[in-house]
């Protein structure tokens, strides 16, 4: 039966674009459980199949693009959808179905996570995607979430060897990203530094403490945290900070249940006792565990 003005509220909807991760750490099953547990109900359109583990990606099989124009057709016709997420896609014809179907709805927000290559270095996108990416992808992108490492990629001119971020920032914001997030766990601080990017300049800077070990799908997971805030009706700025505080406490509960990384535990609330983020000596604790500058 169709729902009537009687029938109790629902969730918001989150719909992801993204490959499939048979070991659950990353891609689309990353996403499902990230939204879930920020209260959301989540719609899924699988971009690629892949074999991968917690070592690293050993193959990736696209999706017919068709297939992924016609999964996201089906549920967009049925259900009204508050924000989309972006992940791996597997295709230069995948990311033209995607921005295709992103320009028939203008109004619902994009969060991009350009998934470039797996934590281990495994080649994810081709020099032709991240062409397609910027060609089709940014101009509708509400916020970007590169690391630095993919920034850099992302944002890279011939004329150039290694962009600072600042400047990898303005490329990806002229390129027509509303904001970027450009996060710092590659980079070689003491602290991981994570900077909001918008059209007038720096937005925010977040630090966090650096967490010991190498992490599959924590990218996935703030990318997917941040679409479920602004899925909820947060405005962009409070929904990065949101996220990036629930990321880092998913990660600080992380797990190793193989031989690789380990895995952001998103269901650390449910479990027993609280995570705080912990501070360097001599700072005084904020009740959201960010430090803010």
């Amino acid at each position: 039966m169709p729902p009537t003005d009687q029938d109790p509220a629902f969730p918001p909807l989150v719909l992801s674009f993204a490959a499939s991760d048979p070991s659950g750490g990353a891609g689309i099953q990353a996403d499902l459980l990230t939204l879930a547990s920020m209260g959301c109900h989540p719609l899924s359109v699988i971009t690629a199949i892949t074999v991968q583990d917690t070592l690293g990606v050993e193959a990736l099989q696209p999706i017919d693009a068709e297939w992924v124009s016609d999964q996201a057709r089906c549920l967009l016709e049925d259900m009204p959808v508050d924000a989309f997420k972006i992940g791996a896609l597997g295709s230069v014809e995948n990311i033209t179905a995607i921005a295709e179907i992103l320009a028939d709805y203008p109004d619902v927000p994009v969060v991009l996570d350009p998934v470039l290559a797996s934590g281990r270095g495994d080649e994810l996108a081709t020099d032709e995607m991240l062409h397609a990416m910027r060609e089709l992808l940014l101009p509708q992108t509400t916020i970007v979430t590169p690391n630095s490492i993919e920034a850099r990629r992302l944002s890279s001119a011939d004329d150039d060897d290694e962009p600072s971020l600042a400047v990898c920032g303005e490329r990806l914001i002229a390129a027509g990203a509303e904001f970027v997030l450009i996060t710092g766990t590659h980079e070689p601080t003491p602290q991981v530094i994570n900077t909001l990017h918008g059209k007038n300049g720096v937005v925010r800077n977040d630090s966090w403490e650096r967490l010991p070990g190498s992490y599959h799908g924590s990218g996935c997971t703030l990318a997917a945290a941040i679409a479920a805030m602004l899925a909820n009706g947060l405005e962009l700025p409070e929904a990065v900070r949101e996220a990036q505080d629930y990321t880092w406490h998913a990660l600080q509960k992380a797990y190793r249940p193989g031989m690789g990384q380990w895995l952001p535990d998103r269901l650390f609330w449910a479990r027993e006792g609280d995570a705080e983020p912990r501070m360097e000596s001599g700072e005084t604790p904020q009740s959201s565990g960010m430090h803010r500058h």
